[in-house]
């Protein structure tokens, strides 16, 4: 049964979520039965944003994510033309095995298809940049809930007034994904989440949100909010749905991205990604 892909909730009652190997949850994704959100996924595996550009743009763009590590840490990056991710999935196809896309056209969102197969060329590259979801199983073997799963939202994101460090034409702000936690259990998520700097590393910043441009903390940008409690603060990590406001800022002529939330799961245990 496929899911309800508008819906911002995550459904954990779903065979999907007993699929441990990254391998068999791409091969459900791939045949159609699954296309909405890929937290709670295959913990303890890697998961990856996508950004597909043309070769013309792809060293400005590997120049933007050397300069800005922290939403845009870079996992692999794709010969040319190629969908397979020889490092951390191979055999995997980035063109069909992700759940939800987004194609930019000069820096306007034109589809959200469940493949891109349609949009691939011969000089396309694409990078996968580590992603947030990675740390949520090191966090939760620490003791630190995850409010997003625990009231099944998928994500809950938000465009920062933290500009990145520019690049050839690629310039914009910085987005945060947020999760609410004591300030007890904020200090041991920054000590867990540290050594993932492969994957946003430890949070850009913690408690007011108006300070980083959030005017509503309850309305995310992305995804759904999530119930703050009293005594908690709001976390913010830097979030790999980054280039997609640079695609939109910068006037990209082409982009592919994954859709917020929409993961790539890769092969990659999280301890390889990790500083240990």
């Amino acid at each position: 049964m496929a899911a309800t892909v508008e819906s911002h909730n995550i459904q954990l009652d779903h065979p999907i979520y007993e699929m441990r190997l990254p391998q068999d949850v791409r091969a459900m994704i791939r045949s159609g039965q699954w296309n909405s959100y890929t937290k709670a996924m295959s913990l303890g595996y890697t998961q990856a944003n996508l950004a597909v550009l043309p070769k013309a743009d792809a060293y400005d763009f590997l120049l933007f994510c050397q300069r800005n590590p922290k939403p845009c840490p870079v996992i692999e990056v794709t010969e040319i033309g190629s969908a397979e991710p020889l490092y951390s999935a191979p055999g995997a196809d980035l063109r069909t095995d992700l759940p939800r896309y987004r194609v930019f056209r000069n820096g306007e969102l034109v589809d959200e298809p469940t493949d891109i197969r349609e949009y691939w060329r011969d000089d396309l590259v694409a990078f996968l940049l580590g992603c947030s979801m990675t740390f949520e199983g090191a966090l939760l073997e620490a003791g630190v809930p995850i409010r997003a799963i625990e009231q099944g939202v998928g994500t809950c994101d938000f465009v920062t007034s933290i500009e990145c460090r520019p690049a050839g034409k690629f310039h914009g702000p910085m987005v945060v994904s947020m999760r609410p936690m004591t300030p007890e259990q904020a200090v041991r998520a920054t000590q867990v989440t540290t050594r993932f700097s492969a994957t946003h590393g430890a949070p850009v910043h913690i408690g007011d949100p108006e300070a980083i441009g959030i005017q509503d903390i309850h309305n995310p940008t992305f995804g759904a909010g999530v119930d703050i409690y009293e005594g908690e603060v709001p976390v913010f990590w830097a979030c790999g749905i980054t280039p997609q406001t640079v695609a939109l800022a910068s006037n990209v002529e082409f982009m592919i991205t994954h859709k917020p939330g929409h993961m790539f799961i890769t092969d990659l245990r999280d301890a390889e990604v990790a500083v240990l």
